[in-house]
């Protein structure tokens, strides 16, 4: 329906769960927003749907105000994909066609949610807005992106992420140079400054696991270049003390209540 010119009888769905409930119509908004809100058995949670006189609208007896708490994802990015602007999600969207990236944001939808999460949070469309990332990861690198509605959790990322240790895997070719793992470890410089002790050991032969702070765009490419080591693929398993555990990549996760960064 057009809704420049609405038919008369169809009314905001917001307005009609307010006479139903005698509530605010903020107060029903939410309620909407939340999920809990049912039109001829379908879930809609958009509080500017017009609905017919004639159809059921009903709300959910569990209906809580107390669950509309903000949320935090956490995306395995895949390799391709531009994240951590330090933009709101819109925002960083944008910069990232103008610079011909898709943004990672374009995979936070209910289709990519991890199936096993153990979270048990319902997935609404609200969980994907006002999303904002401190965690930047290269385009060409994949592996943990966090996203969060959280004021909270924001500033701690914006606050310490030099302090949070964040851990890479590193597939790497060629031969690294003798006393190379030493180096790595300690005795390198970047941009002229010479960098603080790192933990770097070997996975596999092809593999190298970085755990490090304060972590600078190019950096461990240029570390392994140093030792004679070229960068074939960069992973991020962790940040802090939260990791990507088991998410596939190109699916999310929500933060559960009891981890901290």
């Amino acid at each position: 329906m057009n809704d420049k010119n609405p038919d008369p009888s169809h009314i905001r769905l917001a307005k009609r769960v307010a006479d139903q409930l005698n509530c605010s119509r903020s107060t029903a908004e939410q309620f909407i927003e939340g999920g809990f809100v049912s039109v001829d058995g379908q879930v809609v949670e958009a509080p500017g749907a017009r609905v017919r006189p004639d159809q059921a609208v009903t709300v959910a007896p569990d209906a809580s105000l107390l669950e509309l708490t903000p949320v935090t994802l956490l995306l395995h990015k895949p390799v391709g994909f531009e994240a951590g602007l330090g933009l709101p999600a819109g925002q960083a969207a944008h910069a990232s066609r103008s610079q011909g990236a898709t943004a990672a944001t374009t995979l936070l939808s209910p289709a990519s949610h991890l199936p096993e999460d153990a979270s048990g949070i319902r997935v609404l469309q609200r969980h994907f807005k006002q999303l904002e990332c401190f965690t930047p990861l290269p385009t060409e690198a994949s592996g943990l992106v966090v996203y969060t509605q959280d004021k909270r959790i924001a500033r701690k990322l914006a606050e310490d992420i030099e302090s949070l240790e964040q851990e890479c895997i590193v597939e790497v070719k060629g031969d690294i140079a003798p006393n190379g793992l030493q180096r790595l470890c300690h005795g390198l410089s970047f941009n002229g400054r010479p960098l603080p002790p790192i933990k770097v050991s070997w996975q596999n032969e092809t593999k190298l696991r970085f755990a490090l702070k304060g972590i600078r765009p190019g950096q461990i490419p240029a570390m392994c270049e140093a030792v004679g080591l070229a960068v074939v693929a960069l992973k991020r398993i962790r940040i802090g003390r939260v990791p990507l555990a088991k998410v596939p990549e190109g699916q999310w996760r929500y933060l559960q209540p009891w981890e901290r960064f």
